[in-house]
């Protein structure tokens, strides 16, 4: 009687359990698995929404001669790794400096944390504003400190516009990263730290010899974040350069949008939505950021396995 009644109390918690987890089927179903299947479903078509025409290979085709998407391609390497060397050690020398208790050290960690809340398109009008030819912030501080005497055109020169946008990126992701290494950095003991002291360790020796191997799990995870969202970012940087000049600040999803929706100036409409060959270079796409993910695991896990 008792095992039956274990059964039954077993088989009750798993319904219960079946129940509570439909929604989240429901919904991997609905916002992830179809849109997948969608997608490849139109790589075979042109198809602008409206009006679809089977044409076999020919996205394909379109693709090796793309000479736009594989700049953009490239244009998203870069941009990863300016942003990736700037905005990791500069997180994680912040988090060091307030670790150390000082005053106001949780407002300044509020400050720093909040432009992870703010909205992408705004934060790319703000840049917009400050990095202003004739009158921005940023223009107007060198003129006024004597480092320029021209006012520089940051957006529309193909040499510098990669600056504002990698500013950009740090501005909005460094409170993240700088939270992650506060969280990692907070679960070591500080009686590791006391020992160091006393046995006459420097501020330097501790840094690089304790503090840094001790925050590698975290160290790996941030810099996996960084390395994902920098070959995702496109929101923030089609409001602040659309892409140009000339293309230059491109990125492999801000390429994807414009072919998937079509481009516009105003109401004038430069290209047609391309929405097949627009889900194909999506998953071209997804697929060169799933080489890049496996690449850096694996080559994190043999530097574990040499350490």
């Amino acid at each position: 009687m008792k095992e039956k009644k274990k059964k039954r109390k077993l088989s009750k918690e798993g319904y219960w359990a079946l129940v509570m987890l439909i929604p989240c089927v429901v919904f991997l179903v609905l916002c992830s698995i179809y849109p997948i299947i969608w997608t490849f479903r139109w790589v075979p078509y042109n198809y602008n929404g409206v009006k679809s025409t089977f044409t076999g290979w020919a996205n394909f085709k379109r693709l090796f001669t793309d000479t736009l998407f594989w700049q953009s391609v490239g244009h998203t390497f870069e941009y990863a790794f300016y942003k990736i060397i700037f905005i990791i050690p500069l997180a994680l020398l912040v988090t060091v400096l307030l670790q150390q208790k000082l005053i106001g050290s949780s407002v300044f960690r509020g400050i720093y944390f909040m432009p992870t809340i703010i909205s992408t398109a705004i934060a790319g009008m703000i840049f917009t504003f400050m990095f202003s030819t004739n009158n921005g912030v940023v223009n107007a501080v060198f003129q006024k400190m004597g480092l320029t005497q021209e006012p520089t055109r940051w957006l529309t020169t193909q040499s510098l516009v990669m600056i504002p946008v990698t500013v950009l990126a740090i501005w909005g992701g460094f409170g993240n990263y700088m939270l992650y290494f506060t969280t990692g950095m907070s679960a070591i003991d500080t009686q590791v730290y006391e020992a160091a002291k006393i046995d006459g360790a420097k501020q330097s020796q501790i840094f690089f010899r304790l503090t840094l191997p001790m925050m590698s799990p975290t160290l790996k995870v941030v810099l996996q974040l960084a390395l994902l969202s920098a070959f995702k970012d496109y929101e923030a940087i089609m409001v602040l350069t659309q892409g140009g000049p000339a293309n230059r600040s491109m990125t492999m999803f801000l390429n994807n949008y414009y072919t998937i929706f079509g481009t516009m100036v105003g109401n004038e409409v430069i290209t047609q939505p391309q929405i097949g060959y627009g889900a194909l270079c999506s998953l071209v796409a997804a697929l060169i950021v799933g080489l890049v993910t496996i690449v850096y695991l694996r080559v994190s896990k043999r530097l574990d396995d040499v350490v």
